[in-house]
């Protein structure tokens, strides 16, 4: 088991790889979540030194640290085709299939990268996961219907919990205003299918499996780095 302070360091090493592939005159994905804040500082650095780039945020918390460090923004409205995006995982697979969401920012995530030409997942040693899983699957829901889909998910034995916010006495609410339920699947045998039975609920917005999107990994392990790619993904447009 490796230490918090190995780990930061691989997420460091992976962050700063992938910033490294930012050239001038890229809309950049600013993915959510510890590791992706690594990158967005690094790419601040890199705007005070003269990098000229425009970023599109997965949340609302990537927004205020992209404002903090004055890297211009824009949006999907204006700049619907996005060249790069640079986002963390909770888990990934050898195929490139992810978990992400615990942070809550999946809907804006999933998005962000489905608009963009190439997506750069950065993560330590540790999220790496074969089968994937290991992690709870995260499902977006709209309020109205949460218990509902709460009573659903426990039937199909997936044991579902309704995300609390920090304070505990209420439930955690998404950017987009909606719900999370994670459930407990400890390994996810088939990814494409679960996470199109998911998405065929009604009141489901967006669930935590990241299929057909990652165009690579970069891993930090130990002092060096690991890339895993997708041969079917490094052309997306």
């Amino acid at each position: 088991m490796k230490s918090s302070s190995q780990l930061k360091r691989e997420k460091q090493l992976a962050a700063a790889t992938a910033v490294a592939l930012v050239d001038d005159g890229m809309v950049v994905g600013l993915g959510s979540g510890s590791t992706s804040e690594i990158a967005i500082r690094l790419l601040g650095e890199r705007v005070a030194a003269g990098l000229d780039i425009r970023g599109v945020p997965t949340s609302e918390a990537s927004r205020q640290l992209a404002i903090q460090l004055k890297i211009p923004l824009t949006d999907l409205a204006t700049c619907p085709h996005i060249d790069m995006t640079i986002d963390g995982a909770d888990r990934f697979d050898d195929q490139l299939n992810l978990i992400k969401g615990g942070g809550g920012a999946l809907l804006r995530e999933k998005v962000v990268a489905a608009a963009s030409k190439r997506v750069v997942i950065i993560a330590d040693s540790s999220k790496r996961s074969n089968p994937l899983g290991g992690f709870p699957i995260p499902v977006e829901v709209v309020t109205f219907g949460a218990r509902p889909m709460e009573l659903k998910l426990l039937g199909m034995q997936m044991h579902p919990q309704l995300r609390m916010a920090e304070s505990g006495d209420v439930p955690f609410v998404t950017d987009e205003g909606n719900y999370i339920l994670d459930l407990d699947v400890p390994e996810v045998d088939c990814p494409k299918s679960l996470a199109a039975v998911l998405d065929s609920m009604p009141g489901v917005m967006a669930n935590g499996i990241f299929t057909d999107l990652a165009t690579e990994v970069i891993m930090g392990s130990d002092e060096t780095i690991q890339e895993f790619r997708s041969e079917s993904n490094t052309s997306r447009t």
